[in-house]
């Protein structure tokens, strides 16, 4: 992964939390900076794990261990799915 330096304005208060040696540390930030286009759809969490040098795999796990889930579900689209899972096993049994 070839990497560049960039001018980003964000609050004085930030600035201790971005300076960092920490390899881990740097990854989940710069996932978490790919995140909200993840989230919106202009890039796919392929992409994203693609810029950062991981495996897309790999992300999945990174953001789910941060408490964002790979699925995107609510409530009712989850209990529909339940639905046409019985509803399959009923019709294949």
């Amino acid at each position: 992964m070839e990497l560049t330096n960039i001018d980003l304005s964000v609050p004085k208060g930030i600035v201790y939390y971005l300076s960092t040696n920490d390899q881990k540390t740097e990854l989940e930030r710069n996932a978490m900076i790919l995140y909200p286009y993840i989230k919106n759809l202009t890039i796919s969490n392929g992409k994203a794990a693609e810029i950062l040098g991981i495996k897309k795999l790999e992300l999945i796990e990174l953001y789910n261990n941060l408490g964002l889930s790979y699925f995107d579900l609510d409530n009712e689209e989850i209990n529909q799915d339940i639905e046409n899972i019985k509803r399959i096993r009923q019709t294949s049994e």
